[in-house]
């Protein structure tokens, strides 16, 4: 840490609000990624930042960043640490500025259906505190309890009820935020503007390398007047990738839709489906809406899928789902069975995503350590859909699990690009997947994005390394 920077920051926010005490630094080491968590359990050294300070206004973010800019000091924005492409790598010259005392909801507005956040207030926060006005924000990650509006808006997230309701760039209304100068923006301020580019994109997924989200406000739904679910055994991948287009091509978009190979219906559903599922994958849905809509809903969807050939499945996969959908294992239980394990989400168009999956499966399958490869379907559009690939190796050395893990990334993420789709869909990029974005930007576009951080962040200070690839600031 540059000298005069932490007498600075006290001068400007507070004692109370800098820290550089060991056990807080190295709280603030990493967020959820998986490989850091390895590295840390295997006993390696992993760097800390300088300080952390904890702003409580906009204010403190301005006067935290003009000090950063005023002394060439980098800054690593951190919400609630639940990402996991390892976009938070700090060391000991960094400022991390961490957001979670940031938190208040600022203004529920049930006519114009908008509501306002701190950029850390937690996320199942925000939802409750509309909920308790019969509103929805209708955005469900699974890191719901875990992630902040603000990371939301950072790695463009998406909810688990997005096929309806949309994913976060579809929910943010306007977006507030201070530039590496200091500066604050409001991006947005109407239901919709034609007043040039629209620069909320430049925050939406940029994972605090363009400057800090300190606010948003986000658009809100009525809570439905009913909810049901479906579910349906398919024969084929390939005849559940067609009911899913043909529902949502027919207009129909029940606000879930997930589904599953058979390797996931065994791990997932046996439970409820270990009498009947047999070696066929499964489609489940959730439908909401007034009740009328969501009865027409659920018999114009049982037609579309009885055209291809998909039967009826148990009654209680849908609440089964419901309940468990959020649960999973740390990695550090998985690490003590000898197990490294993560999920790869991408998407394509519907002509490409059974072969992508076939191919994808197929090399992990290659390697002898792989125990689990296998995929499911979450988020749905009219062009396209989405996959969650999963794998699972197995090593009794732990200095073999980071090796096996980039090599199963880099498969799915090579056998993506080959067959033409997106390699990050909603996790955001981070440091993992910064190499493989020029598959889907090209050497034109990657350039292009260098040029923007450049300009809006000349001395390249905004969460150095993460990722904008081979990014070279001057």
């Amino acid at each position: 840490m540059k000298p005069g920077v932490l007498d600075s920051l006290i001068d400007q926010i507070g004692k109370d609000r800098v820290h550089t005490d060991p056990d807080t630094l190295d709280e603030r080491r990493f967020d959820y990624w998986v490989v850091a968590h390895l590295r840390d359990w295997r006993g390696e050294e992993l760097a800390r930042p300088g300080v952390v300070v904890r702003p409580r206004s906009v204010a403190d973010v301005q006067a935290i960043v003009r000090i950063a800019n005023e002394s060439k000091t980098p800054l690593v924005p951190f919400g609630l640490g639940s990402g996991v492409c390892g976009g938070i790598q700090p060391d000991p010259s960094v400022i991390l500025v961490d957001l979670g005392a940031m938190n208040r909801v600022r203004e529920i507005d049930e006519t114009n259906l908008l509501a306002s956040f701190d950029a850390g207030t937690n996320g199942l926060e925000a939802e409750e505190a509309v909920a308790a006005r019969g509103l929805t924000i209708g955005h469900w990650p699974q890191s719901i309890a875990i992630s902040s509006v603000g990371g939301w808006i950072s790695t463009r997230a998406a909810g688990q009820f997005s096929t309806a309701y949309g994913n976060i760039e579809d929910i943010v209304y306007s977006i507030e935020a201070v530039l590496p100068d200091g500066d604050l923006v409001q991006l947005g301020k109407a239901p919709r503007a034609a007043a040039g580019p629209d620069l909320r994109h430049l925050l939406l997924g940029a994972e605090g390398t363009m400057g800090i989200v300190t606010g948003a406000t986000l658009k809100l739904r009525r809570q439905p007047e009913e909810r049901a679910f479906s579910a349906w055994y398919t024969p084929t991948l390939a005849a559940g990738f067609e009911a899913q287009r043909a529902i949502v091509q027919a207009d129909w978009l029940p606000p879930v839709m997930r589904q599953y190979d058979a390797s996931e219906v065994g791990r997932n559903f046996r439970d409820v489906t270990a009498d009947t599922a047999g070696d066929r994958g499964l489609l489940l849905m959730v439908h909401e809406g007034p009740a009328g809509r969501v009865a027409a809903e659920i018999e114009a969807v049982g037609d579309l899928v009885r055209r291809e050939g998909l039967e009826p499945a148990p009654p209680e996969v849908g609440p089964h789902w419901m309940e468990r959908r959020n649960h999973v294992p740390s990695w550090r239980q998985l690490f003590e069975g000898h197990l490294v394990a993560d999920t790869i989400e991408v998407s394509a168009p519907w002509t490409r995503i059974l072969p992508l999956y076939e191919e994808a499966v197929a090399s992990l399958r290659e390697r002898e350590d792989v125990v689990v490869a296998s995929a499911h379907s979450s988020h749905v559009y009219r062009t396209g859909i989405n996959l969650y690939f999963t794998f699972v190796a197995r090593h009794d050395d732990p200095n073999d699990m980071e090796t096996a893990y980039l090599d199963c990334w880099r498969r799915v993420m090579e056998a993506t690009t080959r067959h033409g789709g997106g390699v990050a869909h909603h996790h955001g990029a981070g440091r993992l997947r910064k190499p493989y974005l020029v598959h889907d930007l090209g050497e034109n576009g990657i350039a292009l994005l260098r040029r923007i951080k450049n300009a809006v962040d000349p001395h390249g200070l905004m969460n150095p390394g993460n990722l904008i690839p081979d990014a070279s600031v001057t």
